[in-house]
């Protein structure tokens, strides 16, 4: 299969691209940067320079290859609309990534029993009321097999180019920089969690699986961020993990981040992905940072 995928050298996107090359795929990867070309290359990817503002070129790609994958950004609806007006009516396949925080609130460190399924109705939260209308309109456009795949909080290290994913990095950053990993107030809040290796599993699985289409969850486990922050501070050695007000997580991290990625509840279940025969192998957030977390590498 011949395909298009952007954020190439992003940590989603390039963890599914060296996935589908290594299933015998053929990937064309967008990429900003012309100097991750060669490392591209070297992964057997090949690199088409530009960027999601350049939507001829998206459409130009999206027309000559079997199936598209978008990991490049789950909010840019005008690179969606030129994908999506480029496949349809030729029943050709895009998977979009999504996230879940579109189902997250404000808790600030709060738990919640909210408990999400895929076919659980989302009335989302202002801030992410642009995401969940470009998953719905994916999702309606005509005339081609469309699939949401909406991750959970990623842990792992990239499969791809040397990249980070978006919270636990977040958090370790800010434990080397200060000597004191941090929860946001009571860290009781609760995310559904999913290893980069069974993500990518799932990306190949969707597109190889012609009855996959719709709206998937992906998830195979949940953690509450008190105890994934202390599993980074046991393994960073900085012993006991230590609360940290609201206002001074959105002073390090911005409204976005220290609201919805560090300290919202995102509980959330994903049936669907495994009825398509999807086995995520890896279940423990808390187990990977213990024991995995300084065998890559660390962000800056």
């Amino acid at each position: 299969m011949n395909i298009f995928l952007t954020g190439a050298s992003g940590f989603i996107g390039g963890s599914i691209a060296a996935r589908l090359v290594a299933a015998g795929h053929s990937v064309r990867g967008l990429i900003r940067d012309p100097a991750k070309a060669a490392g591209l290359l070297a992964l057997g990817i090949e690199p088409v320079q530009g960027s999601l503002s350049d939507l001829g070129l998206l459409r130009a790609e999206a027309a000559r290859a079997d199936a598209v994958v978008n990991a490049a950004s789950s909010d840019n609806r005008p690179a969606i609309e030129a994908l999506v007006g480029a496949l349809s009516g030729t029943g050709k396949i895009l998977v979009h990534t999504s996230g879940s925080s579109i189902v997250g609130d404000e808790a600030m460190g709060e738990p919640s029993d909210r408990i999400f399924s895929d076919d659980t109705p989302v009335v989302p939260e202002p801030d992410k009321v642009a995401r969940v209308e470009l998953d719905r309109f994916i999702l309606g456009a005509s005339g081609i097999r469309a699939v949401v795949l909406c991750n959970t909080l990623i842990y792992g290290h990239a499969l791809g180019l040397p990249a980070h994913s978006v919270q636990l990095p977040r958090l370790v950053k800010q434990a080397r920089k200060s000597g004191t990993a941090r929860y946001i107030g009571r860290g009781l809040n609760r995310w559904s969690t999913v290893h980069i290796a069974d993500v990518a599993d799932l990306y190949l699985l969707a597109l190889e699986n012609e009855t996959a289409r719709g709206f998937y969850f992906v998830e195979s486990g949940e953690s509450a961020f008190r105890d994934m922050v202390q599993a980074i501070a046991d393994a960073l050695n900085l012993g006991e993990a230590q609360s940290w007000p609201a206002e001074a997580a959105m002073a390090e991290w911005g409204r976005e981040m220290a609201v919805f990625a560090l300290g919202s509840n995102s509980r959330v279940r994903g049936p669907g992905a495994r009825a398509l025969g999807w086995a995520p192998k890896h279940a423990s957030a808390e187990s990977w940072a213990r024991e995995e977390l300084l065998k890559g590498p660390l962000p800056e």
